[in-house]
């Protein structure tokens, strides 16, 4: 097991605190500083011989000199697989609906939870049998969402071919239960479960870019004939307050000709989140009969919170 490093505050400058450390880190690793009974999740962003810059997630107060600081030895993940969908997260993947029933309205600082529920079954349905040879991306298996299928995949991180050695037979089981394993040529096995873990700020390159080909409906005529959005393109709407700009957001969201919605409200007021998690709950997506927010992930961090979770949530998005 890989040893984590540690160290403690040398200084403090708002969020972001100056670490004197000891071993091994990396740009990007997560760090937990250390107040009485509660750690706060911070990022590595600058390193310096053995001083580390770190930016820390939450209110600092009360982070003084000497504070301890330990190394997670992993970059900024987020968890996918399923159970994604419907879910409400912070810029961390925390989910708020489960912190909301654990702190009441007012968040506690330094409760951090998994982003995918561990205890809920899901139907597993295996796509291999044992003696294929799979790589990272290779389609493993497939899961059910609401009208979404998930598809299992040999993990990214994965460099190299392996043999599948173990498949469990079709079933409900929770997220976390090993359901394929796979060896590489030196013997050693690998346990694949449903879930998959990817570092935000590491782009994903895996064969050759698609030029966009096919046109997104958004249900405006205003966008649809002279300003076409594609599918697989992207576009900005541009404007000073008051414009418009998230009035326009949440329409897309409701009508666009699109399977998955990801909805990051990155610094906006509190209000209009709270007015996209009133709506989507009610509206019904005319395309599955089911509430808009059986297709939707809502990533929120408002502007009342810290600016580096903000900066995060434009990552997780």
């Amino acid at each position: 097991m890989e040893k984590k490093a540690t160290g403690t505050v040398i200084k403090a400058f708002g969020n972001l605190l100056h670490v004197l450390f000891e071993g091994d880190i990396k740009q990007g690793e997560v760090s937990y500083v250390k107040l009485q009974d509660k750690s706060f999740a911070a990022e590595v962003i600058e390193i310096a011989g053995s001083i580390a810059k770190i930016q820390v997630f939450e209110d600092t107060s009360g982070i003084k000199a000497n504070s301890e600081v330990e190394f997670s030895t992993h970059l900024l993940e987020a968890e996918l697989g399923p159970g994604l969908l419907t879910s409400i997260y912070d810029g961390l993947q925390n989910p708020l609906e489960k912190i909301s029933e654990k702190a009441g309205f007012f968040l506690s600082r330094g409760l951090y939870l998994n982003a995918l529920d561990r205890e809920k079954k899901w139907d597993f349905i295996s796509k291999v049998k044992v003696g294929d040879k799979v790589q990272r991306g290779d389609f493993l298996a497939e899961v059910k969402e609401s009208h979404f299928t998930h598809q299992i995949m040999t993990p990214f991180s994965f460099r190299k071919e392996l043999t599948v050695s173990y498949v469990i037979k079709n079933g409900s089981y929770t997220i976390d239960t090993t359901v394929v394993k796979a060896k590489d040529d030196n013997g050693k096995e690998y346990d694949i479960s449903m879930i998959q873990r990817w570092p935000i700020k590491t782009p994903l390159i895996e064969g050759k870019r698609q030029s966009p080909s096919q046109m997104m409906t958004t249900g405006m005529r205003l966008l649809d004939v002279p300003f076409p959005v594609l599918k697989g393109g992207s576009f900005c709407t541009p404007g000073p307050f008051g414009a418009g700009k998230t009035v326009l957001q949440h329409h897309l969201a409701k009508h666009s000709d699109v399977d998955i919605v990801i909805v990051a409200a990155c610094g906006e007021r509190a209000g209009e989140v709270v007015e996209v998690l009133r709506e989507f709950p009610r509206l019904i997506d005319s395309k599955t009969n089911e509430p808009l927010i059986n297709r939707t992930v809502i990533i929120c961090n408002t502007s009342s919170m810290p600016v580096s979770a903000r900066e995060a949530s434009v990552y997780m998005a």
